[in-house]
């Protein structure tokens, strides 16, 4: 086996070279749009409740699926961080409102815990009126400041005791425990929120979670605990769909979509059917798989027909992947008032065989592999390179595939693995001005984008990778106990963008990026006296006290001495 490998390395290190030596650029990169987005268009920043809130046991919240991952101290996650504090944003809800008005954003995209609002995950069990009043604030504060709650249901932060009780979304009772905590939400904050996520990102919820185990609930079902999770998260989100088609639309006139993220699938070689099938298979594997269902009623046919194929050869009587009767087609398609699309970068794909005697897996099913050009801006992520020409194409595959649905972006953004502070995110800029560009295009070419959320608004818990990735706008210092949070240079560039609803002219476009790099160096000196304030606090708040304290305590003796002596 060992020759092989080395063999496929060099074949996959000679097909990077060239690669990098013949695709430099893309046509779409030629030359930038300058314009304006349409009249309406929402401009956004986006979280989740796990990430940021922290009081992982306070004020009644129950223990999610995270928090027990978390707590393990199996290095599961980098440095064996928790999210026990995070950003400190439960008790920071007005001083984050204020970020959020210094952005100039229109809408907020972020997500319930579903444990706060019910500690076992079951409403008939208890409901937590505590957890209701804090979102019910938070959402009326948005709104006193003219920002749109987008809310999403379930963004992975599963409450345990479902998972420890019935196995998590390996199980079927899922939907009806989802369908009755979406109710909830309906109910209790319907009336003022009118666009929901059910679910945000799915694919990678059920790939890291029952897959490879990398996520909570760290679970290792190689080619069939993914199938079959996903096939309950399908049918709980029509469910919620349909719940609230039936019971709230008509008095609360909102809106219930679904996100799903996908990188683009570039074929290596345009000129090779098997090359541009392999990236086919890819966005169907990737985006369709949940996609589908929701538009068309059924799971993509290549995903039939891969996964019951290599199933019948590893002697299986039945796919892998379930089947939706025809009652269930019919009831989970069309489920879907808009689509939610998340992106961050795009792989070149070719063909691999991988034979089903190596047992099934998520990987083996699709038989590609992923590659990158060596050329593509890095930020630091091993994982994520700029790209903006794929989102281009993303939004056309998306717009062409399931009939022009509205669209709307719900996460899209770059990290910097950070070993230093840093708010002069130049390359951040760069990504965002060629990503909105590209959106820019795609709704030139006739795509129905109605909004875009830049992910994220501050940094952040970033899953198995702890805080070592750092997406946000703003700087938080997590070193500190009161979680600081400082302007990057592209909050100047994004607010700029915001208020412009577009890229007007050359001229003033070059001038905003100079302006937000003249503003970051003064915070970088904010940044960098930090930890001299830290101290002169802690000297306030203790050193102070206790010499005071101390003082009063010798001034009594002397005092008292000082008596005695005299009687």
């Amino acid at each position: 086996m060992k020759p092989v490998r080395v063999v496929t390395l060099w074949w996959v290190l000679l097909l990077v070279s060239r690669l990098g030596a013949t695709r430099k650029g893309s046509p779409e990169e030629a030359s930038f749009y300058y314009g304006t987005f349409p009249l309406g268009f929402s401009w956004g920043v986006g979280s989740s409740a796990f990430q940021t809130e922290g009081a992982w046991d306070q004020d009644g919240k129950g223990p999610s699926i995270w928090d027990a991952f978390t707590h393990s101290g199996k290095g599961k996650v980098l440095g064996d961080e928790t999210a026990d504090v995070a950003c400190d944003g439960y008790y920071k809800v007005q001083e984050d409102i204020i970020l959020l008005r210094e952005l100039h954003v229109n809408h907020y995209r972020f997500s319930l815990s579903w444990p706060r609002l019910l500690p076992t995950g079951v409403r008939a069990d208890k409901v937590n009126k505590r957890g209701i009043k804090f979102y019910s604030d938070f959402i009326d504060a948005l709104l006193k400041s003219n920002i749109t709650p987008i809310v999403t249901l379930h963004h992975w932060d599963l409450p345990q005791l479902l998972q420890v009780k019935y196995g998590g979304w390996q199980n079927v009772s899922m939907i009806s425990y989802f369908g009755d905590y979406a109710n909830l939400c309906f109910e209790a904050f319907g009336d003022r929120v009118k666009h929901w996520i059910t679910f945000s990102d799915p694919r990678t919820m059920a790939e890291k979670g029952y897959e490879t185990g990398r996520h909570a609930p760290g679970l290792q079902l190689p080619g069939t605990g993914l199938y079959k999770a996903a096939h309950h998260i399908i049918k709980a989100h029509a469910q919620a769909w349909h719940s609230y088609n039936r019971t709230w639309r008509g008095k609360q006139r909102g809106l219930v979509g679904i996100s799903l993220n996908c990188d683009w699938g570039e074929p290596v070689d345009m000129s090779s059917p098997k090359d541009i099938e392999a990236a086919e298979r890819y966005l169907q594997f990737c985006l369709g798989w949940f996609a589908n269902p929701i538009y068309a009623g059924d799971y993509p046919q290549v995903m039939k027909d891969r996964i019951g194929k290599k199933s019948a050869e590893q002697g299986l009587d039945m796919s892998r992947l379930p089947v939706f009767s025809l009652q269930e087609k019919s009831y989970i398609k069309g489920t879907s008032d808009f689509l939610g699309l998340g992106h961050f970068t795009t792989r070149y794909i070719t063909e691999r065989k991988y034979p089903s005697r190596q047992g099934p897996s998520y990987q083996n099913d699709r038989d590609l592999v992923e590659l990158v050009d060596p050329n593509w801006p890095d930020p630091g992520s091993k994982w994520l390179y700029s790209v903006p020409w794929g989102f281009r194409r993303l939004l056309h595959f998306a717009q062409t595939q399931y009939g022009n649905p509205p669209i709307y972006v719900t996460e899209n953004g770059a990290s910097q693995i950070l070993h230093c502070m840093q708010l002069c995110d130049e390359w951040r800029i760069q990504y965002l001005k060629g990503y909105i560009n590209e959106m820019l295009k795609a709704i030139k070419d006739g795509a129905n984008i109605k909004g875009y959320t830049s992910w994220s608004l501050l940094d952040k818990f970033e899953w198995e990778k702890g805080y070592s990735d750092r997406y946000g706008f703003y700087y938080v210092e997590f070193n500190n106990r009161n979680k600081p949070r400082y302007p990057k240079a592209s909050v100047q560039y994004y607010r700029k963008i915001i208020t412009a609803n577009g890229f007007p002219n050359p001229r003033e476009v070059e001038s905003w990026y100079l302006k937000a790099l003249e503003t970051c160096s003064i915070n970088n000196q904010m940044l960098a006296a930090e930890p001299l304030l830290s101290h002169m606090q802690m000297v306030t708040e203790i050193v102070v006290p206790t010499v005071c304290t101390l003082c009063v305590l010798i001034s009594a003796v002397l005092l008292m001495l000082l008596l005695r002596s005299q009687s």
